[in-house]
């Protein structure tokens, strides 16, 4: 599926409602249906099960109200609109309680990638069910040994007659405590090189043989989980791609991920960016004392830094976006987005506790952001890791060497392969 400015190849055609008299529409219902924004609820981050079943509620209104899954098609449950359809929607949704957890990584990763390498049936089962807000998805790449090397994955799964039965450990996962479904990266061939070894699977998370830990987090929360697999049956029907190929899915499942948390993704709803709802200007002014306080300059340069960041951010991926869409750059871009989101939010984090002072100390919200900023320079790849896409597959610079390259996954150490 290619995505461009104006549409998302595989809508509807000439029919399509003019975005003009969608919008109006679209404001009437919001105004009539949807409750007003709740001040200061988070995102995301949240380890409540309440956020989420709330987050579910708000969807299943959505999809009632013929607002969900705007761009998806509609033999999928989606609207079969444009990417101008979302964006029009988007903006008029600041004033309104919106479902904006199931974002990331449900509508934009997971479901964008169900769409690329989904089978017929794979498609028709879940996209409208992840649409009406009924499947919470999450992804199991991270494994405690592997680090930012997903490719070394040792969790396996072992084909067994027309199912794989599938053993190891994952980590990282957010929101696993709350998720229906998961893609899992799990090895599938031990005698070929680690890129080539491996099979994306659709699995069910709450079964018996998944045991899901949750993992307390320096601001107190515990949203991230560890996961653990004892034989768990995973039928043949449920390889998405290719066995074997896993790699594949894996990267473009990636790309998807870098596109969402830089906030490029055409999929995301309810948000023109999901960070602008976290760090507006305005808190800013009103952290460094109101307007009257920005006639110091310094105050006055920090605020303008960030509105500077700010504009770059929304700018960058206007760019990059539409760089992609026309063929110019490819999927890898969107470590771009990645690194640019990554690195300006950390500075805005600083920003924010400078203009507070010794207030910040009593913001408990300001300083839940402070000491979780870190976050998002490894979410969804480290800025290292992303400066690595950029140099190499965007930049065209030499790769880096690994001993590994065109090894069997099974000769690179006992460590790795005792369990295979």
């Amino acid at each position: 599926m290619r995505i461009d400015s104006g549409t998302i190849e595989g809508g509807t055609g000439t029919d399509v409602e003019d975005v003009s008299a969608f919008r109006a529409r679209a404001a009437e219902w919001l105004a009539a249906t949807m409750p007003p924004a709740v001040p200061n609820r988070a995102r995301g981050g949240d380890d409540s099960i309440a956020i989420w079943d709330r987050a579910r509620e708000l969807q299943r209104i959505l999809h009632a109200g013929g607002f969900a899954g705007l761009v998806f098609p509609k033999q999928y449950g989606g609207q079969g609109l444009t990417v101008a359809h979302q964006r029009a929607f988007n903006e008029l949704c600041g004033p309104y309680e919106m479902p904006l957890l199931l974002n990331v990584p449900s509508f934009t990763i997971m479901a964008a990638t169900l769409l690329d390498f989904g089978t017929e049936e794979q498609k028709r089962r879940h996209i409208p069910a992840i649409l009406r807000g009924d499947e919470v998805w999450v992804q199991f790449l991270s494994e405690p040994s592997g680090g930012s090397d997903l490719a070394s994955a040792r969790t396996r799964a072992t084909r067994d007659g027309d199912h794989f039965v599938l053993n190891g450990a994952k980590v990282w996962s957010s929101a696993a405590f709350v998720a229906d479904y998961a893609m899992i990266l799990a090895r599938t061939n031990w005698d070929v090189p680690k890129h080539r070894g491996l099979t994306m699977f659709i699995v069910q998370v709450h079964q018996p043989g998944i045991t899901v830990n949750r993992i307390k987090q320096v601001d107190g929360s515990a949203e991230f989980c560890e996961e653990f697999f004892t034989d768990v049956v995973v039928p043949e029907a449920d390889i998405l791609g290719r066995e074997n190929d896993g790699w594949t899915v894996a990267t473009t499942l990636l790309a998807h991920e870098k596109n969402a948390v830089g906030g490029g993704s055409p999929y995301i709803s309810g948000a023109t960016a999901l960070i602008e709802r976290q760090d507006p200007i305005g808190e800013l002014v009103e952290l460094a004392g109101g307007p009257a306080a920005l006639e110091d300059g310094h105050l006055a340069e920090l605020v303008g830094e960030a509105i500077m960041l700010q504009e770059v951010r929304k700018h960058t991926i206007a760019s990059v976006a539409a760089r992609m869409a026309r063929g110019e750059m490819q999927a890898p871009a969107s470590a771009v987005l990645k690194l640019f989101d990554a690195t300006s939010h950390m500075r805005t984090s600083d920003i924010s506790v400078e203009l507070a002072g010794s207030g910040a100390a009593s913001n408990s919200g300001l300083a839940g952001r402070y000491l979780m900023r870190q976050a998002r320079c490894l979410a969804g790849g480290s800025n290292e890791i992303q400066r690595n896409i950029i140099s190499e597959r965007v930049l065209g610079m030499p790769r880096e060497a690994a001993a590994d390259r065109d090894v069997p996954f099974r000769e690179l150490g006992a460590s790795r392969t005792s369990r295979a």
